[in-house]
């Protein structure tokens, strides 16, 4: 699992007074970063193999400008060409938003998705589910 601590800025706060629901997206796929890495360690756009198939969130309760928040992301199926991350943010401990994404491992030039190497499968499986103790939906 990885870890991000984000500290709200006041301009994600909304007329409601709670962390604007169009900032969450881009919290967590700052939080992906370790995972693009896995698949991309220097992070450059030549060569990049990823792509965004899908994803959802679910907003559990307000998050809000005092306090850090925790970002927890981890790996939670992977397929042949294509793997899901599963993610929460926590305030003060408590459950605020959840989410999964779902990353297809891609060949530009083909146009096509590719299958996962078993090396990179290896890497995604140590930030797995089975791995970590209540990360579960």
């Amino acid at each position: 699992m990885f870890l991000e601590q984000i500290t709200p800025r006041f301009g994600d706060i909304d007329g409601l007074r709670h962390v604007n629901n169009t900032v969450i997206p881009g919290w967590f796929e700052q939080a992906r970063n370790p995972i693009y890495r896995i698949f991309n360690p220097d992070f450059a756009f030549d060569g990049w193999n990823l792509i965004l198939a899908r994803y959802e969130i679910d907003f559990v309760r307000p998050l809000v400008i005092n306090g850090e928040v925790t970002v927890r992301t981890w790996v939670s199926k992977i397929g042949t060409s294509s793997f899901e991350v599963s993610q929460q943010a926590l305030q003060d401990g408590a459950l605020c938003t959840r989410g999964t994404t779902v990353l297809v491992h891609y060949d530009f030039g083909t146009g096509r998705p590719v299958p996962i190497p078993g090396a990179i499968r290896e890497r995604l499986r140590e930030h797995g589910a089975a791995t970590h103790e209540g990360t579960a939906r």
